[in-house]
């Protein structure tokens, strides 16, 4: 195999682990006679269930609810990581906003990431210990495989002088949203909806930006 191409190897073995741990997720569900239905309403009304798990638990012991919302914390710090790739090109924007909106998430690009996986690390740690055999477990594990893959490209991206780096890394994020469905549901949904919005925004303030920079005829 090409030097350049072996770069994919974590990433490969990462989405395998991920996909035989969606497949066992799957055979439980099966297996303990769940009904997985089609669609967002399957995935919606199992998360609903699990939201309703974690909030009682949260009742009975005091910490369920908080580390529930961590990992939904995680989610919106990743969509803000995810969020450079709108402004990677824009350094030099027409827009000032855009401009400046960049810099700032270049400079804390890898720092969201890191607290990403914190926060995912400890969300996931806390319902191993107190949830070991809820099949959404399994969900959970899924993503965790791909997000400690994906920081860890993060991390050498710079280092690791690899033209297939930054195609790795940013392929992973985009493998991680169905993944994150999974196991989030809505969540995952309104995460990813703010984070086309921001680049919805830098598309319209470019353009206001050269319409006001055209010559007048």
């Amino acid at each position: 195999m090409n030097k350049n191409k072996k770069v994919w190897i974590p990433a490969l073995i990462a989405v395998a682990s991920a996909l035989i741990l969606l497949a066992y997720y799957y055979y439980t569900k099966f297996a303990h006679g769940g009904q997985l239905l089609p669609g967002l309403q399957g995935v919606e009304q199992g998360r609903l269930q699990e939201d309703m798990r974690h909030s009682s638990e949260g009742d009975n012991n005091g910490y369920g609810g908080y580390f529930s919302t961590l990992g939904t914390i995680a989610l919106y710090s990743a969509a803000a990581a995810f969020s450079w790739f709108w402004f990677k090109k824009k350094l030099k924007s027409p827009s000032t906003i855009v401009r400046k909106a960049g810099k700032l998430l270049y400079s804390i690009h890898k720092l969201l990431g890191w607290v990403t996986l914190l926060l995912i690390g400890v969300h996931g740690t806390f319902y191993l210990i107190t949830k070991l055999h809820d099949d959404n477990i399994y969900t959970g594990l899924a993503s965790f495989a791909i997000i400690l893959t994906l920081v860890g490209y993060g991390y050498f991206i710079n280092k690791v002088r690899n033209k297939w780096m930054r195609t790795v890394h940013r392929s992973l994020g985009i493998l991680w949203v169905p993944v994150l469905l999974l196991h989030a549901g809505g969540s995952t949904i309104i995460a990813v909806i703010a984070s086309l919005a921001v680049g919805g925004l830098v598309w319209v303030f470019e353009r206001s930006a050269r319409q006001a920079n055209q010559p007048i005829p």
